[in-house]
């Protein structure tokens, strides 16, 4: 963070000084709500959760080197006590990006958003010193904790922004106020908390609506082949630049093809020019966030030939997206187990098929969560689309919602041998490490809650422990 006294932050948080014998003292180091990360010069944010107190390690935190706590009780140590610490945390981000001369760009959508936040900052970097958001950190916490990681040298502010309802794009937005907005796309993921599509693009139109005027250098970035995020252009002042494969686009994929390896490659178009591209990530549909990013960094002055160099050399900056692993015995195995929604399913799928030409394939899938009253037809849908697409072996994991997969495999044309139901995670692993033979790709996926990472680790542990045994 750029350097504050503890007297200035008490001052913008609206909190007060408890047991701070020196108020000009600076907060030099970043601002964490983890314990684990404190070092020389933080401020520790003390949130109450529900199984832990932030304000049981005030003399830890001290201790580890934090000049004061953000709390909202006095603790016996340097502490900015305030009413409310996530408004608290929020005001001083505001704060601070005022500050900062960065351009802030945030982006949100219903699917690819953190793979496209990485892919943006690997390259806006290479024009100047960016910040990123780490991992999924998108919501009311990691918001303001990301952005308040830059420091006086930060051009580039990249912020992911999530919402589970209408107004909390707007709230984060009034935090970090952007200059450039992206869209990637309304999709269904979070269906059952918004009630429609309709409902979910109103959320994530919040996000243009927050934007400054063609005047004061606002831009949206909409995605053209995606209709609700193009009616987007009529809820901002600001410039609207639209990227995807239509025609129309300003920024666009043309010859659009998968490697052998199942990577995609395109010609990047954009108003400055043309380039090839060919990227080290997995699936098509990659595509769609690679022009998202190219959209941003032709904004900001990057040449066609830079923004192709870059997508061609980023890589995947969060762990079990599309994570790819190749087992010394000839197994790929591909953990994409983050998170899922009908959209993200699909592409994974789609991925798998690729990578798998002429190899025997397994999706190892679970529950798409918040599905609501779609969860059925959707859960249905997926597993008719690994039949459709010949995925060797669907194991679904978990209970209603694997059953429903599984169903619709089945349904599709499965005659049983090809579709599995297995009651949770341990089980899967068991089966497949029965029947794994080199060559095989195995693609693992569900949402978050599911755990099925720890899936895609076993296999992984299980060919190093097949390498040493042969050796």
């Amino acid at each position: 963070m750029i350097a504050l006294s503890l007297a200035e932050i008490a001052e913008v948080v609206g909190g007060q000084t408890h047991d701070i014998p020196d108020p000009s003292v600076q907060v030099t180091g970043p601002v964490v709500r983890d314990s684990r990360e404190v070092e020389p010069g933080s401020l520790f944010v003390a949130f109450v959760g529900e199984h832990v107190d932030g304000h049981d390690f005030a003399d830890a935190v001290v201790q580890a080197g934090a000049v004061a706590l953000l709390a909202s009780r006095p603790v016996g140590v340097p502490a900015i006590v305030v009413d409310d610490v996530q408004s608290a945390l929020g005001a001083l981000a505001r704060h601070v990006v005022r500050r900062l001369g960065a351009t802030l760009v945030a982006l949100t959508g219903s699917a690819g958003k953190t793979s496209t936040k990485d892919l943006i900052a690997q390259v806006l970097a290479r024009k100047a010193p960016t910040v990123f958001t780490p991992g999924s950190l998108n919501n009311e916490i990691g918001l303001p904790l990301t952005a308040l990681s830059a420091t006086a040298e930060t051009r580039f502010l990249v912020l992911e922004m999530g919402a589970r309802g209408i107004g909390h794009i707007r709230y984060l937005a009034d935090l970090t106020p952007p200059q450039i907005g992206l869209v990637l796309n309304v999709g269904t993921a979070h269906i059952g908390e918004f009630g429609g599509r309709e409902q979910i693009a109103q959320a994530k139109g919040e996000l243009v609506e927050a934007l400054p005027s063609v005047e004061d250098g606002g831009v949206a970035v909409l995605n053209a082949d995606d209709p609700l995020v193009r009616a987007m252009a009529s809820r901002t002042k600001a410039k609207v630049i639209l990227f995807g494969e239509s025609g129309e686009a300003d920024v666009r994929a043309e010859n659009v093809r998968l490697t052998d390896s199942g990577q995609p490659a395109f010609s990047l178009h954009t108003p400055s020019g043309c380039s090839e591209v060919t990227m080290r990530l997995y699936g098509e549909h990659h595509v769609s966030n690679a022009l998202a990013a190219a959209a941003v960094a032709h904004e900001l002055g990057m040449s066609a030939d830079e923004i192709a160099t870059a997508l061609s050399e980023a890589g995947s900056l969060s762990r079990w997206r599309m994570e790819v692993t190749e087992r010394p015995d000839g197994v790929t195995i591909v953990n994409d187990a983050y998170n899922a929604n009908p959209e993200s399913m699909r592409a994974a799928l789609r991925a798998l098929a690729a990578m798998g030409k002429g190899r025997r394939t397994w999706a190892v899938l679970g529950k798409m969560a918040e599905l609501g009253d779609e969860a059925l037809a959707e859960h249905d849908a997926v597993g008719r689309l690994a039949v459709r697409l010949n995925v060797g072996k669907l194991v679904a994991v978990g209970g209603r919602e694997a059953s429903w997969l599984q169903l619709g495999a089945y349904n599709e044309g499965s005659w049983g041998e090809e579709s599995v139901h297995v009651s949770d995670a341990q089980a899967a692993v068991d089966l497949l490490r029965s029947e794994l033979r080199p060559g095989d790709v195995v693609l693992v996926k569900a949402s978050r809650s599911v755990g099925l990472e720890s899936v895609a680790q076993a296999l992984v542990e299980a060919g190093t422990e097949g390498e040493v045994a042969a050796r």
